[in-house]
């Protein structure tokens, strides 16, 4: 109960909307009187001292604002900033409704319950946050105390729990363990991912044409999947439109590069924070449910809108790149073997874009990013700031492949949803800014840069080895070339204003 007004209660005929879940949603005039409480004023909309923290339908950020050039890019970063950073309530949709009992699936968004029936949160399946900035804020972990900023990573304890049925708490099963069967996915520090996702688009186009190129080639006809001097494995032509795909790697069928997600789940940040505001907040984006749509049964609408989401987006993706500190004798020495052990494999120290622009799609196709494009950003200006390329494009020092790698057993997650090959599986972890952004891995379980590569199996045991191989020096100079790749020092100060 909220306000002495039971749950699932009409508040008078005029005001033809419910009270669910215990929250109250009024649009027109309200004529009744709340237990215990004075008579409120027959104001449409108004609720004394509380609402949407988003304001007002009429003031929030629409598409066709960003499409038609009427805000500059920082007004547009400004409105990002509001979706990034706005603690969400009640009234503008945080949360869920009743579940539907009918519905037997109770761990995707729209249908969770609530942790004890609180009517707020959940946290072992999402509903753990207001914010994205809750589990975004640590510029550096290597400083005491941390530097919080708005973009940074997330410690342990903003670590998600991803859709599991089941938590051994107390270790019932005597495993020596608490066994969970969903993902523990600890946030990464999202400075840079517009130079990301202008590399998987470039990549996915590439892809694409070389299997165009194998579909009509004669039978037997071997078709490498190269891209940005990646393998992605290989083809072949069957001689009649079709092809064998059970030799590519790290790359689902349809060669669409995924390079966000620890699991390399999502094409796009868009993609990804269309998902993350369901998932963390039950914030139900319009272009995902539907204009005027309640999915959730909160008794809220139009949650998220497209200009909102697209706001997001170019917010996230034109803020600073992580940078790297100039290297010392030692760091330099620690880059060597970096590379003479194989790390460099699969942490490629730099890939190039053949274009500076990246563009934003609204409604995005993955298979053609070119589609639908509303808005441009250069990101070679501020502030991203990326280097310029020899071609043309721009330098993205982000230490990663955007491949999918099997890890080995010892670091396998056990999600119900997944095979266990799939399971054993994770994107490369971008390095840039990887000395401010402990804790590691995937779900945050390596505390230093010593553990996280002592951690690595599978494909990666290779290199591992021959780092415990080295000379207790060697090892220590390698990490030390580690810690020069830092976050950004001051980022998103166009939009955050800087203490003197």
């Amino acid at each position: 109960m909220r306000f002495g007004v039971h749950r699932s209660t009409r508040i008078g005929a005029a005001a033809g909307h419910w009270v669910g879940r215990g929250r109250l949603f009024i649009a027109t005039t309200l004529c009744v009187t709340l237990t215990g409480l004075l008579p409120l004023p027959a104001r449409p909309g108004v609720i004394p001292g509380e609402g949407p923290a988003l304001g007002p339908l009429e003031g929030r950020t629409h598409q066709d604002q960003i499409a038609g050039g009427s805000l500059s890019l920082r007004e547009i970063r400004l409105a990002g900033l509001k979706i990034f950073a706005t603690p969400f309530n009640h009234y503008d949709g945080h949360g869920e409704g009743a579940v539907n009992t009918a519905d037997p699936d109770h761990t995707s968004p729209g249908n969770r319950p609530m942790l004890g029936d609180n009517g707020t949160m959940l946290r072992v399946n999402g509903l753990d946050t207001q914010t994205c900035l809750e589990c975004h804020n640590q510029i550096s972990a290597d400083t005491v105390p941390l530097t919080f900023g708005v973009g940074g990573a997330g410690g342990i304890n903003a670590t998600a729990l991803f859709q599991s049925r089941f938590f051994d708490v107390e270790d019932a099963a005597g495993s020596g363990f608490s066994a969970f069967d969903g993902r523990a996915i600890n946030p990464p520090a999202l400075f840079g991912v517009g130079g990301v996702e202008l590399l998987a688009r470039e990549m996915t186009v590439e892809l694409l044409r070389l299997k165009t190129a194998a579909v009509a080639s004669p039978d037997g006809t071997q078709v490498e999947l190269v891209s940005k001097g990646i393998s992605f494995g290989y083809l072949v032509a069957d001689g009649l439109g079709g092809v064998d795909t059970s030799h590519i790697q790290g790359v689902d069928e349809d060669l669409i590069v995924r390079p966000f997600g620890r699991k390399g789940e999502f094409f796009s940040i868009r993609a990804f924070d269309l998902d993350a505001a369901r998932f963390h907040m039950g914030m139900q984006p319009v272009e995902v449910v539907g204009q005027y749509i309640d999915d959730d049964r909160d008794g809220v609408v139009n949650e998220l809108l497209p200009g909102e989401i697209s706001a997001l987006d170019i917010f996230l993706a034109s803020m600073d790149r992580p940078r790297q500190k100039k290297l010392d004798r030692e760091a330099q020495l620690g880059y060597e073997h970096f590379q003479d052990i194989g790390c460099a494999e699969c942490h490629r120290p730099a890939l190039q874009t053949e274009s500076r622009y990246l563009g934003f799609s609204y409604p995005e196709v993955p298979a053609d990013p070119q589609q639908n494009i509303f808005y441009r950003v250069d990101l070679s200006h501020a502030p991203s700031r990326f280097d310029k390329g020899d071609d043309g494009g721009i330098v993205v020092e982000l230490f990663s492949d955007l491949k999918r790698h099997d890890m080995g057993p010892e670091l396998a997650e056990s999600f119900h949803r997944a095979s266990d090959q799939r399971n054993m599986e994770f994107i490369t972890a971008k390095l840039w800014g990887v000395a401010d952004t402990a804790p590691y891995l995937h779900d945050g379980r390596a505390l230093t840069l010593y553990e996280a590569i002592v951690l690595h199996g599978g494909e990666a045991q290779t290199a591992r080895d021959r780092f415990l191989e080295l000379p207790a020096v060697n090892q220590s100079a390698l990490i030390a070339f580690l810690k020069t790749l830092r976050n950004p020092c001051l980022p998103n100060s166009d939009v955050i204003p800087v203490d003197e």
